[in-house]
Order: C-alpha cells, then structure tokens, then sequence
C-alpha cells in the first residue's frame, strides 16, 4: 500500500534534519582570555558548526594540560569534538615553554591558535598589514582609531558584527605575515599569529 505523499514528505524532511545534524562539525577551544577570545569564538555557531569555548587564566603550557584533561573529561562524559584548539598569546612567556606548549599540542591532537604578542593583533589586522614589533597598547589604540571609537574595550560585544565586513583582508593579512618568516619560529617571530586557520576552520574552510 503507498503511503501518503503528505507522509513521504515528513518522513524526507525529518530525515534531511537527521543528515544536518549528523554533519554538524563540533569544536572545543580552550583560551587564554576568560572572556575576550570565547565571547569572539561563540559567535562563529552556526546550523553546521557547534563551538565549545571556555576560558582559563593560565600560561600556555599549563593551558594545554588543561585541554588534554578537559578532552578526556567530556569524552566520560560521552561529548567528543572534531577539533581541539587552544587559543593563547605569547605576552612575556619564557621562548623555551611557549615552544614547549606548541610541542606538547601537536603530539596530543591539539591544535593552537597562538598570537605572537596578543590576540589583538588579529583585529587589527582586518584593518591592515602590520610586520612591526610595537607594544600591545599600541594594538589597542590601532584598533579604537580604525573602528572610529574613543578607546578599545577589551570584551566589547560588539566587536565581532564590527569586524565582520574585514574578516577576509584579515585572513589575507595573516596569511601574508606568517608565510613572511622562512623559518618560523613562533616564540620569536613578532608579530605573527595563527588564529586565522582556527577562523578558516570554524568557516569550513
């Protein structure tokens, strides 16, 4: 006996639901910033992305044992993740132990997206190309002067609908200023930051 096409069109529907969700791509990021950085990944959500973020204050070494444990504690939990991330500055952590974390990331399956010194440079790279050493609060007044606002707030919501309309000439820009450095060498190579291959990620790209 057939079944009714009003059927058939629920069942279909219910199974392209079912195909969504399946694909949905989970990530877990495990940041420096307590709010700064998971505030700014959060709005990358979307119908195929689900995005974790959860900020610790701790150096980078101690925040990749973080991750590590985070991981297998969801994983008890039954929760597990297409991606792990870390998302951390350099600031004034010792070469050796900043170099020590990227390695200890790499031999677990994690990820980094790291900013050599602050994660600000990231904002104002959507703005323009800068391969100069400067002080993080020249960051922030960059980026007050290029969003036309009287000062830079750190967890300002509204940021990320602000850079939207950039996010392109910021990947470009980070792009361009890693691939500057022959031999890289994150510890030591100011500025440079790899948060726009986490962003690429997040975008499916």
């Amino acid at each position: 006996m057939a079944k009714p096409k009003s059927q058939g069109r629920s069942q279909a529907y219910k199974l392209r639901r079912f195909e969504t969700r399946e694909v949905r791509k989970r990530f877990l990021l495990i940041c420096e910033g307590t709010k700064t950085e998971p505030n700014y990944f959060k709005e990358f959500r979307s119908n195929q992305t689900v995005v974790e973020a959860e900020g610790f204050a701790k150096d980078p070494r101690s925040l990749v044992d973080t991750a590590i444990e985070l991981r297998k504690q969801k994983r008890l939990k039954g929760q597990e993740f297409d991606e792990v991330w870390c998302v951390f500055d350099r600031d004034d952590v010792p070469p050796d132990r900043f170099n020590a974390a990227l390695s200890q990331a790499a031999a677990n399956n994690i990820k980094v997206a790291y900013s050599n010194e602050a994660f600000e440079l990231w904002y104002v790279l959507h703005f323009e190309y800068l391969n100069a050493e400067i002080p993080r609060k020249d960051y922030q007044a960059k980026i007050a002067k290029h969003l036309g606002l009287p000062s830079y707030k750190k967890n300002d919501p509204s940021l990320y609908a602000r850079l939207l309309g950039y996010r392109k000439d910021a990947i470009r820009n980070a792009t361009r200023l890693l691939e500057s450095y022959p031999s890289p060498n994150p510890a030591q190579d100011n500025p440079s930051t790899t948060i726009h291959l986490l962003v690429e990620a997040l975008l499916g790209r």
